[in-house]
């Protein structure tokens, strides 16, 4: 998106910097990448990081209103509802696709000169952690084996590395002992994410610990290391309810308990802040989104739609060739929405065909207030960003979005 630092980073890159960048990535940590890691950073424009601020403000303000936020409880499935919900999740996301700017005029043309331009447009949101770990050892990795302009960073609102690491441990931790604090996952060691669970155990101190590790006696919660039982105070949740269900692995404690425990964030936040809550945002930024239950009838463009299960991650269930016969043998409408099609725009050069790009801006929430603090980005060729639309293609996967400070 600034042609001079695409056009200086594709003539100097060398296949022999990226997979020594590769092997340090893989070596680091306990667990290596699981996911493929692109060629390539994205460099955002000045222009396109002003809207995508002026988008954040915008939609965050939208749904950290109370009035917003009470109309998501009925997102919580009464028979996942846990106790003791915070007033306000800890980790806050929203996706946004980088599309090109299609203005037409009266008569339906469309102006010519714009099409160099970008706008951020919003996929999904969560109030759910991310790859906040990982991310923060990412960007000095990159750095390391690529040459990055010095005044160019992944961050936002003038944090540092060292702000952002403090913040995250202060929001993890609060004031308690690393040892009393716990990543809580299913089987962690099996996870496509696990090379971040590494890298929070590294910053942060804590053990990861697998549902069906966990030990209750009452209202109190304990973990073994190295065969003694330790009290768990504070849980950097990472389970999705949705993958529980699939899952052979049973907890070893009841989540419906009233526990002597903090959440961060809260498991109902994974529902309330979600695909859930896209049809009650209003804004340019976000594409035209209705709950499929609510639906009398299907809009004429129906190939312009496409159908997302409400509480899904990581883009399974998500159908992008919508039919009216599709939709009329869905019987848990509930459990659905009709979303606007986003065209990504293919924007970064590489050797072959141009890639697309999704950028996942990363908030804090500290003081009841979201702070943008970073983000991490996908590139894809394929018609999603999912593994399988990429299978045997280059310069597509995980990646950071870098920008002038």
């Amino acid at each position: 998106m600034i042609p001079e630092l695409r056009k200086k980073f594709n003539k100097e890159f060398k296949e022999e910097n990226y997979n020594s960048f590769l092997n340090d990535l893989n070596s680091s940590f306990k667990y290596p990448v699981d996911f493929r890691v692109a060629e390539t950073p994205v460099f955002l424009s000045d222009k396109f990081t002003i809207e995508l601020f002026a988008a954040c403000e915008e939609l965050s303000n939208q749904v950290w209103q109370k009035e917003f936020l009470l109309k998501c409880n009925d997102a919580v499935p009464p028979h996942l509802n846990v106790p003791g919900e915070n007033e306000f999740p800890q980790f806050f996301v929203l996706d946004f696709a980088i599309c090109a700017s299609r203005h037409t005029d009266e008569v339906g043309m469309t102006d010519k000169d714009d099409l160099g331009n970008y706008h951020p447009k919003l996929i999904e949101m969560q109030g759910f952690p991310t790859l906040y770990g990982y991310q923060y050892f990412f960007e000095k990795k990159i750095r390391k084996y690529f040459d990055i302009p010095d005044n160019f960073t992944t961050y936002f609102n003038n944090f540092s590395g060292d702000d952002y690491k403090n913040l995250l441990k202060d929001i993890i931790l609060a004031d308690r002992n690393p040892e009393n604090v716990i990543l809580l996952e299913i089987e962690p060691e099996n996870q496509k994410t696990r090379v971040d669970f590494a890298a929070t155990e590294e910053l942060l101190g804590i053990k990861t610990v697998c549902v069906s590790e966990i030990i209750q006696r009452g209202r109190r919660l304990f973990y073994k290391n190295e065969g003694k039982e330790i009290p768990v105070e504070r849980i950097y949740n990472r389970v999705i309810f949705d993958e529980l269900g699939r899952s052979n692995v049973k907890p070893s404690f009841n989540f419906k308990d009233e526990l002597d425990v903090t959440w961060i964030s809260h498991p109902n936040w994974f529902f309330k802040i979600s695909k859930y809550s896209l049809p009650l945002l209003k804004s340019k930024y976000v594409p035209d989104s209705f709950y499929l239950k609510d639906l009398d009838g299907y809009p004429d463009n129906l190939e312009d739609y496409v159908l997302k299960p409400l509480f899904s991650f990581a883009g399974l269930g998500v159908k992008i060739d919508v039919t009216e016969e599709m939709l009329d043998n869905i019987t848990d409408r509930e459990n659905y929405i009709l979303q606007e099609k986003i065209e990504y725009a293919p924007l970064i050069e590489t050797p072959d065909e141009p890639s697309k790009v999704e950028i996942r801006t990363m908030f804090f929430i500290k003081n009841n207030k979201p702070i943008l603090v970073n983000n991490l980005v996908r590139l894809s060729k394929g018609k999603m960003m999912g593994v399988d639309f990429n299978k045997n293609k280059t310069w597509v996967g995980g990646s950071a979005a870098f920008h002038r400070y």
